[in-house]
């Protein structure tokens, strides 16, 4: 994947047209993407910019900390290095304010296509417990079944609290443990058991049935619908 990279604002040559060109083939690689339905890791990656450059537009004063800094001089006796911003004049500032006022719109129109795909894929997304549910739900097993791949994936899953500058969320990780062709009105309660058996780390485990009635790329897209999908179902039960 074609990406901008963290700081692609402040990199290289501040220059309007250089940096349109740079950002408008990001977008054109990302859109090529979400054409084949496939999300990540491209969705998250045009939200991060999207927002990153919403706070750089609003936050004037933090555009300085985004530029290297050159060495100003050196203090032998103290041992000391001091530095400045390699930026300081006007005419640059309003060249990013520039660039900043064409990304904004493109990429927030990109976010809004990589979204309605979400949300359709989450609209084909079904869960529902295996046997009966135990009080614990933070570990335990989810079946993903592809209904029109006729094929079955058993993860094992565990729920965690994530850490962010700005807040703590909660998310969820995940490893493969099967994957086997779906028989229609197979006895999953079966396979339920014979995990049981054998991973006794785990004796009375939440498991979970989800379907997709759609037919996605897996990896790109629906196991990270799917996740999203079930930490929301199991916070909410």
């Amino acid at each position: 994947m074609k990406s901008l990279g963290i700081n692609w604002l402040t990199r290289g040559l501040i220059d309007f047209e250089y940096k349109k060109y740079e950002l408008l083939a990001y977008l054109k690689n990302v859109g090529e993407h979400f054409s084949e339905s496939k999300l990540y890791p491209h969705l998250g990656d045009l939200i991060f910019h999207y927002n990153n450059i919403l706070s750089l537009k609003n936050n004037k004063k933090s555009w300085f900390e985004q530029f290297p800094e050159s060495v100003k001089g050196i203090d032998l006796k103290k041992l000391k290095i001091t530095y400045e911003r390699i930026i300081n004049d006007d005419e640059m500032m309003q060249e990013l304010e520039e660039i900043m006022n064409f990304a904004i719109p493109r990429i927030q129109k990109t976010v809004a296509e990589g979204a309605e795909i979400y949300e359709y894929v989450e609209s084909t997304v079904d869960v529902s417990p295996i046997g009966l549910s135990p009080l614990y739900k933070d570990e335990g097993y989810v079946f993903i079944l592809e209904a029109q791949k006729n094929n079955m994936k058993i993860f094992r899953y565990s729920l965690k609290i994530f850490e962010s500058p700005s807040d703590n969320y909660r998310g969820i990780e995940t490893k493969l443990m099967d994957e086997l062709p779906y028989i229609k009105f197979k006895n999953l309660e079966n396979d339920k058991l014979m995990l049981v058996k054998k991973y006794k780390d785990l004796p009375n485990p939440a498991t979970y049935l989800l379907t997709s009635k759609g037919s996605f790329p897996f990896e790109e897209t629906l196991m990270p619908v799917a996740k999203r999908f079930l930490v929301r179902y199991i916070s909410s039960t």
